[in-house]
């Protein structure tokens, strides 16, 4: 028995107790007991990988808001005696050849070894590709003997061989050559020069190209008679004459636009302008490829802002030129666009009614819950098998069918039996079906059950209860799975490499040509130039800019078309604000 103390205020006290009683309480628990070391590192995670995304947001938007702002030109002498001169893009630490080392006079080889057989080298953008057959040089600091920035180096943005830096030394205007010209001069020619070449564009893809289409239809029809009639008979004889009529028209008109664009030719090449590198080579070239140019050290940063607005508006209008790695992405703004959309459209339904009889009539059971693995199943599967899918399916089967049915007179070259812009958003409709399925699905099951059997209950049928009430109140959560789905369609690639995507096409999937919208055409694409620019092209340096700038538009469509989803949304969620969503 243990042993008691006194009593205490009439109390019997145990001793162990007592004791226990004069240790002082911990106020505190062990931080394991209470989680919050797993607290600590799931906020660290979390601030991590928003830092990351921050990061890499911050690198697209600075690269690309940057890459067209116009750079000073810098003339190098080397050691040597050999003279450059370009844009410096950056400078980087690197370790010297040894036979460059032992080249070295004693001083710098004694520098260099004191930073530890490191030096600094300059990449600089030296253009004038036609003279040097590179864009590009890398100087080492130890070769550098002076640098200089001249005000009247001028750098000329050209429509062929990249950027041409150097002094123009005189122009000729209809075989009138002006020496060492002044701005207005070289403006009012240059504006000439640009006048005509746009005339003669517009006229041989316009006026020319209309006639060529013409003619190309007159021959599918006349082998179009053949198949239907046979060839010699009455009908197909009839159909070539008035053919062979209208071609003969169609040739004297041909005849006379490629006399007028020849006369505009001749003028354009009358204006041209000789300009010299700064190693005095010197050339003459066509005023009319000139497509900007200005003294890239004497501009005032006005003039700087308006050549950087000038390179927006021309990378955001126009088409490609010099590999990709200039001018605009127009059509591959188009292209992606049109994908975008059309791809919606062809997934909205699709996923919509797959979940609809998954979750309001299918009888739920282990086929059900089987159907419901495949579709969560489909988002791993890798996005290249959907290409090949797309194009052995939808290209060559489906396409190859509505080309023997509908245009046999074309074959064999195909017009729906290869990739294109309906088999490319086919494809990435399959892709991101499964995302639409599981997010309406999800919907449809948080719309409450007692909505249904009050509908139900009121004389309402199945249809009309989904139709009316379900479908409306679940709208929202089916935008979110939409928005996902067009995220993710918009940012691939793979797939489209193979049905439908290419590197440059002349004419957009939608134009004033009938039937205006053309399914069956090929088509430029975002992502694919990215890949283009910054993997195929001939220099990657040349396009390093172009890359970061391409990024910068994708994500500003993707977040313009995810935008308008959810606005669409929210207007959804504010109609039905009182209830679950």
């Amino acid at each position: 028995m243990a042993e008691l103390v006194q009593p205490v205020d009439g109390i019997l006290v145990n001793e162990k107790a007592a004791t226990l009683a004069a240790v002082p309480r911990r106020r505190s628990s062990d931080l394991t007991a209470r989680g919050e070391p797993m607290v600590w590192a799931m906020g660290g995670s979390l601030a991590l990988g928003l830092m990351m995304i921050a990061g890499f947001m911050g690198l697209i938007f600075w690269s690309g808001l940057t890459a067209f702002w116009p750079k000073p030109v810098e003339v190098v002498t080397l050691t040597s005696g050999r003279v450059i001169a370009g844009e410096p893009l950056r400078t980087e630490s690197y370790k010297p050849e040894p036979a460059a080392l032992a080249a070295l006079p004693a001083e710098a080889r004694a520098e260099i070894e004191a930073h530890g057989g490191h030096s600094s080298r300059t990449l600089y953008h030296v253009g004038n590709f036609d003279f040097y057959g590179e864009d590009f040089v890398w100087v080492p600091a130890f070769e550098v003997k002076s640098v200089s920035r001249p005000r009247d180096i001028m750098l000329v943005e050209r429509q062929e061989w990249g950027a041409l830096i150097g002094t123009v030394e005189s122009i000729s205007v209809d075989g009138r050559t002006i020496d060492t010209p002044g701005m207005a001069a070289l403006d009012a020619a240059q504006r000439r020069a640009r006048a005509l070449r746009a005339e003669r564009m517009s006229m041989e893809k316009h006026a020319i190209g209309g006639i060529n289409r013409e003619l190309n239809d007159l021959r599918l029809s006349v082998r179009k008679a053949e198949l239907d009639h046979g060839e010699g008979s009455p009908e197909a004889l009839a159909v070539a004459e008035r053919a062979a009529r209208e071609t003969a028209r169609l040739n004297g008109e041909f005849a006379r636009l490629s006399a007028e664009v020849s006369v505009i030719r001749e003028k354009e090449a009358a204006l041209t302008a000789s300009a010299a590198e700064i190693g005095g080579q010197a050339r003459e070239f066509p005023l009319a490829n000139f497509v900007r140019y200005y003294a890239a050290n004497d501009l005032t940063l006005a003039e700087k802002a308006g050549v950087y607005l000038a390179r927006w508006w021309e990378f955001l209008s126009a088409e490609p030129r010099e590999a990709n790695t200039q001018g605009g992405v127009w059509p591959a703004i188009f292209g992606t666009f049109v994908m975008t959309v059309v791809m919606s459209l062809l997934v909205a339904p699709f996923g919509v009614v797959a979940a609809l009889y998954l979750r309001e009539y299918a009888r739920q059971g282990r086929i059900v819950a089987l159907v419901r693995i495949c579709v969560n199943n489909l988002a791993g599967v890798p996005s290249i098998v959907y290409g090949v899918f797309g194009l052995g399916f939808f290209a060559y089967v489906l396409g190859g069918s509505i080309d023997a049915l509908f245009f046999p007179e074309r074959l064999p070259s195909p017009t729906f039996g290869t990739g294109g812009l309906l088999w490319a958003s086919l494809t990435m409709a399959l892709l991101t079906v499964p995302v639409v399925i599981v997010s309406t699905e999800e919907a449809l099951a948080a719309v409450p059950r007692s909505m249904r059997e009050g509908s139900l209950a009121c004389g309402a049928s199945k249809w009309q209860t989904i139709k009316w009430i379900v479908l409306p109140r679940a709208m929202p959560g089916i935008m979110t799975g939409l928005i996902l789905a067009m995220a993710r369609g918009a940012g691939e690639v793979a797939p489209l490499m193979i049905v439908g995507v290419v590197k440059l096409a002349p004419e957009l999937p939608v134009d004033a040509v009938f039937p205006f919208i053309h399914l069956e055409r090929s088509f430029m694409h975002l992502g694919f130039h990215i890949y283009d620019v910054g993997f195929q092209s001939r220099n990657s340096e040349a396009g390093r800019s172009m890359v970061f700038v391409t990024a910068l538009v994708l994500m500003a469509l993707v977040l313009a078309l995810n935008t308008v989803s959810i606005n669409v949304r929210n207007r959804l969620k504010r109609k039905f604000a009182g209830d679950k969503f």
